[in-house]
């Protein structure tokens, strides 16, 4: 059977009335996917147009003046970068402009200042040869300019693409434009890297980006650097998905979350929202962290996230978690946790059954950093014959003075969370994969601890969700050993031709610099 686009109109007399029952019904098929694919393109359109109309609302109506000057800044800031990232999502979604629009749209952009350094960047086509045989003439030149910044300098990069010109058969020749992340915005790939690593590593809001660069020499307004924020968010999303497909590869993750708080435009405050963050397993080979931000702590957020995911997820014992265990998740518990119960008990009672706890549980550290560069056999013999003898005996401790304490004590209560835990506790002695604890993810929610003291928290539910995202490739970046600045100003130079078919090739522990 001929596939349709294929058949010439003569070959249909030629087809039996079997295949052209087929052929209508490959048509029908056909046509009814992409009438799906037009009706959800439509949807996205109109939901993303609605999205911009409500932001554009949110930013200059007058209850976002209940604002203070600096809670204003940080809500516009990330409001301006929502719009341009779901103008980038918008623009990808439309048909190609045609000529006359291009025109219409052409944007006018102010001169970069002269006093800049300027590093003239040459492009010429490979050959001068035409293929007619004659020699192309030089007979001019177009010159686009390119913003760069290194720590404390900005340099103008003038982009010279020659003009050559066949005089027998009237051929043109020119090297291409270089494809960027923003396209035919001014600034390079290190300029971008710097904002983005700035703002998401360094913690820097882009207000205090604006002043910064300032005293550099050039002042670029916050709006603009949010617009970048907001469209390379969005060009660097493929590569978070991927991220997530190789985390969620693994046999064990960790899961941990923490409050953020997300501003309520229109009221003046803030309510609580949740990062949580994925990490490889503390022994898996990969090296790497996502980070989901959400609007509640709720655990439906997490099994969203984890999927059809199956394995050993290390976490506390937060009861969003549980239901996960009935979809075959084995839960891996975190001793930190249990023995921080006892630790608080020791520095405010002086309790002895908290202390011996807090010694026992020291034991048990001081065996897994023994054991920390082993192999997985090795790990898994000494802790059988190390480590489990310790935690049999805590284990009998804690059953029997359990009974000699009140209910409802704080002793009581540290009890209780190691003995209802146990089991989840003490899977690490049969799984050389298992850590003994989940520190491994406390220590990648920090950042976001750190952050929280200088942006105070974040302007929109997309501004946090991009957030999320940028930060989980940075983080991931450092994770690996690699410079979060070098990394990202190399993808950005790269992703605008790499091929979506090798976007892992970018990953942070998979990458190499390119040549």
């Amino acid at each position: 059977m001929l596939d349709a686009p294929q058949i010439a109109p003569e070959q249909l007399a030629g087809l039996g009335e079997s295949e052209l029952r087929a052929l209508a019904a490959q048509l029908l098929a056909r046509i009814e996917h992409h009438n799906h694919e037009i009706d959800w393109r439509d949807a996205k359109l109109e939901k993303l147009a609605y999205e911009i109309a409500h932001l554009r609302r949110m930013k200059f109506g007058a209850r976002s003046e209940q604002l203070n000057a600096q809670q204003k800044a940080l809500f516009e800031e990330s409001v301006d970068a929502d719009i341009a990232a779901l103008e980038a999502e918008l623009e990808e979604l439309k048909t190609p402009p045609t000529g006359d629009d291009k025109k219409k749209t052409k944007p006018e952009r102010a001169a970069l200042p002269q006093h800049l350094p300027h590093i003239q960047i040459g492009h010429e086509p490979d050959s001068t040869t035409c293929a007619c045989g004659c020699t192309l003439q030089r007979v001019g030149e177009d010159v686009s300019q390119k913003l760069d910044y290194t720590p404390g300098v900005f340099t103008v990069q003038n982009h010279v693409r020659g003009k050559w010109a066949c005089r027998e058969c009237r051929t043109l020749t020119q090297a291409p434009v270089p494809a960027e992340i923003i396209d035919k915005g001014i600034p390079t790939a290190g300029l971008l890297a710097h904002v983005l690593v700035a703002k998401h590593s360094d913690h820097l809001p882009l207000y205090r980006q604006e002043a910064i660069f300032g005293r550099a020499g050039l002042a670029i307004p916050r709006s603009t650097l949010a617009a970048w924020v907001g469209v390379c968010g969005v060009r660097l999303q493929p590569l978070v998905d991927a991220l997530k497909r190789h985390v969620l590869a693994c046999a064990v993750v960790h899961a941990d979350e923490t409050p953020v708080a997300m501003l309520a435009p229109g009221k003046g405050k803030t309510h609580r929202a949740y990062l949580w963050a994925y990490a490889a397993g503390a022994f898996e080979p990969l090296r790497a962290v996502v980070y989901d931000f959400t609007i509640s702590r709720a655990g439906e957020h997490a099994r969203t996230f984890l999927g059809d995911w199956k394995g050993s997820l290390v976490c506390d014992d937060y009861g969003g978690y549980k239901a996960l265990w009935e979809r075959g998740i084995i839960e891996a518990g975190c001793m930190a946790h249990a023995r921080r119960y006892f630790f608080e008990l020791v520095k405010t009672d002086k309790s002895t059954i908290a202390a011996t706890a807090v010694e026992f549980i020291g034991q048990l550290y001081g065996i897994e950093r023994d054991a920390r560069d082993m192999t997985p056999e090795q790990r898994l013999q000494v802790r059988q014959q190390r480590a489990r003898p310790i935690t049999l005996t805590l284990h009998a401790r804690l059953i029997a003075q359990r009974s000699k304490v009140v209910d409802g004590g704080a002793t009581a209560k540290a009890i209780d969370y190691s003995l209802k835990r146990w089991t989840a506790l003490m899977r690490y002695l049969d799984d050389p994969a298992l850590p003994i604890d989940n520190n491994h993810d406390e220590q990648q929610i920090r950042t976001w601890a750190t952050g929280r003291k200088n942006w105070l928290f974040a302007g929109t539910l997309l501004a946090g969700q991009r957030a999320a995202a940028i930060t989980s490739l940075i983080q991931s970046a450092k994770l690996n050993g690699h410079d979060p600045y070098a990394y990202l100003k190399d993808v950005l130079t790269r992703l605008p031709t790499h091929l979506n078919s090798r976007i892992d090739e970018l990953l942070p522990h998979l990458w190499a610099p390119a040549r």
